[in-house]
């Protein structure tokens, strides 16, 4: 019989604490070179796009490295891998920090998107697995506001950092505080329940990833996670040259506090997972994304108020995409949901990697306004696949009704 956790208890307060900061952890390792994509232009010679290979490179072999240690995780056990991948992802940051040649850091930076595989769908699982499924929406979006936190305080401690002193010693200190909270994550998560080892060959998982393609909802739902986080990062990666360049011409502190909206996806992932559990994940995914391309839009306003107001809704739009999109995932699949999970995390971060390196050269190519062409076109089609969902549901409810 599975056991649960359940809302208010201890172990509910312990988990949803990890898990946060399990989250933090991830996001704020993985973010911390955006703010430095600038200066490695400047100060290694490169242009933009080789430049945001400092953050591409790493997501995109994390996403391909999920898919391995989802299937390692069914023999070992969700909590282990989850944790060492913590740990050693904090101790290759703190290797980072003393480099001095841009190969050698990307080597190294592709070393830490292998390490950081190990968390976020092994999360994911985690959550759908242990907690109750009345609010597996919330947990989720719990989980996902530690993505915006660690987000933000891995960018603005790196951005401030890096203009009072170096950006060596910034990214020292944010690994260092990555290792401590790794450790903290490894006693306060409550060990799995509802996990059962399985030992399973290769040929078995990929028979189960074909599967998981096969399913129609759950394949526009990594497109649109692929859309979605390919828009975002591109549009963080790049709005730095915008604003470090005239007429604004801020400095590197400055442009780092814009990464403070962070803490508006805080709220809304929470806000827009319940808001799932009660109205319907298709119609709040449309929402959502919707909201994205409407702050997308507006950062082309020559109004600095006005376009980090449009940075502010962009990024509002996004975590309540993502928490809603995630979940869906969960529900979705009925078995194997660390695959499942995994495959979403796939698209989401191969995402990132192939927008975000395409905004570089239309940066190069036609400035910021280039660079929205690229995330509008993205959430377009994104939302296009939403709607799709959604009238799939309907289409579903009004069968319902009439068969009974």
């Amino acid at each position: 019989m599975e056991t649960y956790i359940q809302k208010n208890s201890t172990a509910y307060w312990r988990g949803i604490s990890a898990m946060f900061l399990g989250s933090f952890v991830t996001f704020a390792l993985l973010y911390c070179m955006q703010p430095l994509i600038p200066v490695f232009s400047e100060e290694f010679h490169i242009a933009p796009a080789y430049a945001s290979l400092s953050i591409s490179l790493t997501t995109g072999i994390m996403a391909v490295f999920m898919l391995l240690v989802s299937w390692f995780s069914d023999a070992r056990g969700r909590k282990i891998v989850m944790a060492i991948s913590l740990s050693v992802s904090a101790i290759l940051g703190l290797i980072i920090a003393f480099c001095n040649n841009f190969s050698i850091l990307l080597i190294l930076r592709i070393l830490q998107g292998i390490m950081l595989a190990g968390f976020p769908a092994i999360a994911m699982a985690y959550v759908n697995e242990e907690f109750d499924p009345k609010i597996v929406g919330m947990v989720m979006g719990i989980y996902i506001s530690g993505n915006s936190v660690g987000g933000l305080a891995g960018r603005i401690m790196v951005s401030t950092l890096t203009d009072f002193s170096t950006w060596h010693i910034a990214v020292a200190g944010i690994s260092a505080i990555g290792l401590l909270l790794s450790i903290w994550f490894w006693i306060a998560l409550p060990k799995s329940q509802n996990f059962s080892p399985k030992k399973r060959d290769l040929r078995e998982i990929l028979a189960a990833l074909t599967k998981k393609l096969q399913n129609i909802e759950l394949l526009m739902l990594y497109s649109i996670s692929f859309l979605i986080m390919g828009g975002f990062v591109t549009l963080y990666n790049y709005i730095g040259y915008s604003l470090m360049a005239p007429p604004y011409n801020l400095s590197q502190t400055l442009v780092g506090c814009i990464f403070v909206v962070y803490l508006i996806g805080t709220f809304s992932s929470t806000f827009m997972g319940k808001l799932a559990d009660s109205k319907g994940s298709s119609k709040v995914l449309c929402l959502s994304i919707g909201i994205m391309l409407l702050g997308c839009l507006t950062t082309v306003h020559e109004s600095l108020s006005i376009k980090i107001m449009g940075v502010a809704l962009f990024t509002f739009g996004f975590f309540g995409s993502h928490s809603v999109a995630s979940s869906w995932v969960g529900k979705c699949a009925h078995s194997d949901k660390a695959q499942a999970a995994s495959l979403y995390l796939l698209f989401f971060y191969l995402g990132s990697s192939t927008i975000g390196t395409i905004g570089g050269k239309f940066l190069l190519w036609y400035e910021w306004e280039g660079v929205v062409i690229v995330i509008a076109l993205a959430l377009v089609l994104a939302l296009i696949l939403s709607s799709v969902l959604l009238l799939r549901e309907i289409r579903y409810k009004i069968y319902s009704v009439t068969q009974s």
